[in-house]
């Protein structure tokens, strides 16, 4: 299956990297390549140190390396590498070390493009700020907009949110932006796939002028680069190359089912394997997301499901079980790929494979994390095998038919 090139395959990443290249090489920006192999050698705060071993964190990963310290600088940066490759932790640190812990009000303003991966990074900033006394506050829809109100009020050194609160709180003057002085779009791509442009433009026209941008994303489309010309001045780009990060650690596999109507079966017999681990199953709807946790659950698999159109306190109820560990396998939507770190996840099923290549890393990028070994596996059907074809030429990886021992791998 894999030897197969189909006429006119849709992905060729070289031309992809040729062209980002052309892009980003133009006057604009600058690159940045010095290397830090220690947090210690990075001129960090003590107590900012002291949260990033806390966390448990031993050695910066490839974009910490280099990402950190021109964040700590001052500059404008844009990096670039694939989820779960350590960006949260290096926009968090740069935001640690550069705020005024005297002056309790507003200093940086980090935006995401779900609930889910705003809280996240609302956790890791807490959690690295620990012995800094920083107060974080979540914005997110979904939850009570007067008690956004109370903690803004009360005083806060970071908020970090999603477009369409975050534009109401500061439209309502109940998040003042005097102060804000950083201010950092994550998973940009995703953001402007997502529709969010208009308010990321009507959010940074409230914004200061003097104001230090930081841009996250695994991949730039062109939206996203109009955003960096736009609102960034001289910055500095950060390129963790697809190459160096594709998916090492994960093992990829294929199963091939050959009709929708097996992936079922197949599923329910790899359940005893999938429930040795955490593991999370990839639909591409909502709808089937349902509709799977059904048949799971009649045939008496125990599974979790989580996706959009639930509410948002029902969402964090079942996230919050997965995370400790109380449910082992979690079906969901690309909607949430990106809000999902779980530590002990190391096997992720695409029962649908992705409908767009770049969200094949995001899925699995999500295994493994840290260099972490974790499984991913493909259901494929006879539809799927041009979009496999895809995935391996865009990432430059073999995926190779899955083995009968699956459980020794994990």
């Amino acid at each position: 299956m894999a030897g197969l090139a189909p006429e006119g395959s849709q992905f060729d990443g070289k031309q992809y990297d040729n062209k980002m290249q052309e892009l980003l090489t133009e006057e604009f920006f600058t690159s940045y390549d010095e290397v830090c192999e220690s947090f210690d050698n990075m001129g960090l705060q003590e107590n900012l140190l002291r949260g990033i071993y806390a966390y448990g964190f031993e050695k910066p990963s490839a974009i910490q390396q280099r990402g950190i310290v021109p964040f700590c600088k001052g500059l404008d940066v844009i990096q670039q590498a694939q989820s779960g490759t350590g960006k949260t932790a290096t926009f968090c640190s740069g935001i640690l070390q550069q705020l005024d812990y005297g002056l309790v009000e507003c200093q940086a303003l980090v935006l995401a493009p779900t609930r889910e991966l705003a809280q996240q990074i609302e956790k890791v900033m807490r959690a690295l700020g620990d012995y800094l006394g920083v107060k974080v506050h979540a914005c997110v829809g979904g939850t009570s907009v007067r008690e956004d109100q109370r903690i803004l009020a009360s005083g806060v050194h970071v908020v970090v949110g999603t477009p369409g609160r975050v534009f109401d709180m500061l439209r309502r003057q109940s998040l003042r932006p005097d102060n804000i002085k950083m201010f950092v779009l994550d998973e940009a791509d995703e953001m402007l796939s997502r529709g969010f442009k208009d308010q990321i433009y009507d959010i940074f026209q409230l914004l200061p002028s003097k104001i230090q941008v930081g841009v996250f994303s695994a991949t730039m489309p062109p939206e996203a680069l109009e955003i960096t010309r736009k609102f960034m001045n001289k910055p500095v780009r950060i390129l963790v190359k697809r190459d160096e990060l594709t998916l090492e650690g994960i093992k990829q596999f294929y199963v091939n089912v050959e009709k929708e109507d097996w992936k079922l079966d197949t599923l329910c017999d790899l359940y005893e394997t999938l429930a040795i681990t955490q593991s999370v199953i990839f639909v591409n709807t909502r709808r089937k997301v349902d509709w799977l946790t059904d048949k799971m659950r009649s045939r008496d698999h125990t599974v979790s499901a989580t996706h959009g159109d639930m509410d948002q306190n029902t969402r964090d109820i079942i996230m919050r079980e997965f995370r400790s560990g109380s449910s082992r396998v979690l079906i969901t939507t690309d909607l949430l790929a990106r809000g999902i770190d779980v530590q002990q996840v190391s096997l992720v099923i695409n029962y649908d494979l992705p409908t767009q290549p770049e969200n094949y890393l995001h899925r699995i990028g999500r295994s493994g994390r840290f260099g972490r070994k974790g499984v991913a596996i493909n259901f494929v059907t006879r539809d799927d095998e041009r979009m496999l074809f895809d995935i391996q030429k865009f990432y430059n990886v073999t995926v190779e038919e899955l083995p009968a021992n699956v459980a020794d791998l994990l």
